[in-house]
């Protein structure tokens, strides 16, 4: 067999290992994941009764529109609702873009380090990866505006940033729109919206009235707490939803997560207890890095970067093997640092307890 050229040099995706597999290799029972960005706390009691009502049809084909969520969530957002696309997660929404819109001559913009799905359905697209290096943990987006050519078809902002969990705010986000040429479509990935607590983060949904070269991201995966039934969404203006539909698989959401995401979005008073919690334990991180002397990323996301300040490889390792994962900055580009997953007040703290060991005593 021959593969497309492109895809010889492609590493598959590394999630990290899962907390069975970990159980297994150290002979654990107890097993604390604190690496992909899940809500710690799980999704809202409503959506467990939703589940258990959608399992009643599971023979029958999903609403391939989407209809009552589309009503729901346009309502949610005050939108058309032929403004919205749902997606198998906001990863098969970055495919779909990437298969509408770019040919073997053309190339998106991104940061580096970011989210690597970006680069790697570029790629297999055959485009080009424009990769400009993020500028103090942030995106620079004067060297991106710089970076976009008449070979530019998209460009990438992650915003919050994933691994740093950085941001970008309204005003330099509007003197980069204003930039870019309009047929260049700016991605704007917000899977961490709920998260943020800047005020001067950006309106994305009212700028699309102004900025038509908008896509926006989002997803029920986060703080919704639907990761294993993968649901994201885009917003954009009808005309950019109705391509992206002739491209998307006509089945790609299932009925439960549509039913799930429904009774998630319904619960906005967990939503703002999750955000709460979240909010309290990064100022708990923070405290503590200080008192290690650990630079650290501030964050609007439920993760933080934090900076060893030597390889952080050996001190990943040996958290695992005290049954908590977290997320080796050697595998994001950052070999210095750890990226840890925001959790409950429990975790948090036992995740500040082996740091403060490590750091000490393991080279």
């Amino acid at each position: 067999m021959k593969p497309k050229k492109q895809i010889t040099g492609l590493a598959p995706y590394n999630p990290g290992k899962p907390i069975e597999e970990v159980k297994r290799e150290f002979n654990l029972t107890r097993v604390i994941k604190l690496a992909s960005n899940e809500n710690p706390f799980g999704p809202s009691p409503k959506v467990k009764q939703a589940i258990a009502e959608a399992c009643h049809n599971l023979a029958q084909y999903p609403d391939g529109a989407a209809f009552e969520l589309r009503r729901a969530l346009a309502e949610f957002y005050q939108v058309h609702p032929d403004q919205l696309l749902f997606g198998n997660g906001s990863d098969e929404i970055v495919q779909i873009i990437c298969r509408t819109f770019l040919t073997p001559d053309s190339n998106a913009v991104m940061a580096e380090p970011t989210f690597p799905r970006y680069k790697a359905n570029v790629i297999i697209e055959g485009a080009q990866a424009v990769e400009v290096p993020l500028q103090n943990g942030v995106h620079n987006l004067e060297a991106m505006a710089e970076a976009v050519n008449q070979q530019t078809r998209l460009v990438w902002i992650c915003n919050p940033n994933n691994p740093t969990g950085t941001y970008v705010n309204e005003e330099a986000l509007t003197s980069f729109l204003r930039r870019v040429p309009q047929d260049v479509l700016v991605v704007v990935d917000e899977a961490y919206y709920e998260y943020v607590t800047a005020d001067d983060y950006p309106d994305t949904v009212a700028m699309l009235k102004q900025y038509p070269n908008i896509i926006i991201l989002r997803t029920f995966s986060k703080i919704y707490g639907l990761a294993a039934l993968r649901i994201g969404y885009a917003i954009a203006r009808q005309e950019v939803i109705d391509l992206l539909n002739r491209v998307r698989e006509p089945f790609n959401t299932s009925r439960v997560a549509q039913q799930a995401a429904l009774a998630a979005l319904s619960d906005q008073d967990y939503v703002a207890h999750c955000y709460e919690q979240n909010k309290q334990g990064k100022e708990y991180y923070y405290r503590h890095f200080e008192s290690l002397n650990l630079a650290c990323y501030p964050t609007e996301a439920n993760f933080i970067m934090v900076d060893l300040g030597r390889p952080a490889h050996p001190v990943f390792e040996a958290m695992l093997r005290q049954g908590v994962i977290v997320r080796s900055g050697k595998m994001l580009g950052m070999p210095t640092c750890l990226r840890i997953t925001i959790g409950s007040q429990e975790q948090n703290e036992t995740i500040i307890q082996l740091l403060t060991h490590m750091v000490q005593n393991v080279s």
